[in-house]
């Protein structure tokens, strides 16, 4: 039983890995003795559980079903393990972190940097992406997300908020009628966030709110995209803060209808109600908040 234990955490590396080569450098083995290990595997089990390409690996239906007892199996173990090794000892073990690209240029990289500092023993293993991923099914252990939440399974942390400014090149700009109210913006040719709603949401330090919808023939799944084409002259869009700032300092963009002003994107971190690495993952979130505040 032992052995068929250590083959199946064996077989979960090569999954979450990607690759036999990318499991053997994560275990210290050899890619012959992990594609030795899986076949085994298989012949004991009389099933297949990986399809084999060149290029790519793909779990067939009990590969999956597998690979889910694997992560129940792992997490109780790491749970285990956790109970009788507190964390007042130096933490060590692996975090799985996917974030919105647009982190990347925010201080949210000197939160991530710190963490890796105080925690060597930590490996810590980024994806940057502005197309969001399925935590679970992804084997994350952790997402930080932009904007606001749907109901969820997911446990989810606050840690901080980036505002938003409206911004147009001073080209596309100068080519309509100068605004008053958000209500003028209609006309308006608008590069849309393809994961935000149409409307817009828009109010004043004293209380009013307008909402604008605009026409769209643009729309783009990337916050530097939005950056792109409007300093191009191709429409008004709204941008995060530090993008915004890039270009008002660079004279690319010019802030529309400055006395309004929009709704921040909330910033969560977010990961499973059991995660297989629950104290690492606090660890982290409780670092980034106390960063945040």
């Amino acid at each position: 039983m032992i052995d068929k234990l250590r083959s199946i955490a064996i077989f979960a590396t090569v999954v979450d890995q990607g690759s036999f080569r990318a499991a053997a450098l994560h275990l210290g083995l050899a890619p012959s003795r992990i594609s030795e290990v899986v076949s085994q595997l298989e012949k004991d089990l009389g099933v297949t559980l990986l399809y084999r390409s060149t290029r790519q690996l793909s779990l067939t239906n009990e590969g999956r079903q597998l690979n889910d007892a694997a992560k129940d199996m792992l997490g109780a173990a790491e749970s285990g393990l956790d109970a009788i090794s507190p964390m007042s000892k130096e933490p060590a073990g692996a975090l799985k972190v996917t974030a919105p690209a647009f982190v990347t240029q925010t201080e949210l990289m000197d939160s991530f940097a710190r963490f890796a500092s105080a925690y060597p023993k930590v490996d810590l293993d980024f994806h940057f992406s502005d197309r969001p991923s399925d935590v679970i099914r992804d084997g994350f252990d952790l997402a930080i997300r932009a904007g606001w939440l749907d109901d969820s399974d997911l446990v989810a942390r606050t840690i901080g908020h980036v505002d938003r400014f409206l911004v147009a090149s001073p080209t596309y700009f100068a080519s309509m009628p100068t605004p008053s109210n958000p209500s003028d913006l209609e006309s308006w040719g608008w590069i849309r966030f393809a994961m935000r709603a149409d409307h817009t949401e828009m109010t004043t330090k004293d209380g009013q709110v307008a909402k604008v919808l605009g026409k769209s023939s643009l729309s783009v799944n990337s916050a530097s995209a939005l950056y792109e084409f409007s300093v191009r002259g191709l429409g008004l869009t709204a941008i995060p803060e530090h993008l915004a700032c890039r270009g008002f300092n660079r004279g690319e963009l010019v802030h529309v209808l400055p006395e309004w002003t929009m709704k921040p994107l909330g910033i969560h971190a977010i990961w499973p109600n059991q995660s297989r690495r629950e104290n690492l993952t606090t660890l982290f979130v409780r670092s980034l908040v106390e960063e945040q505040s």
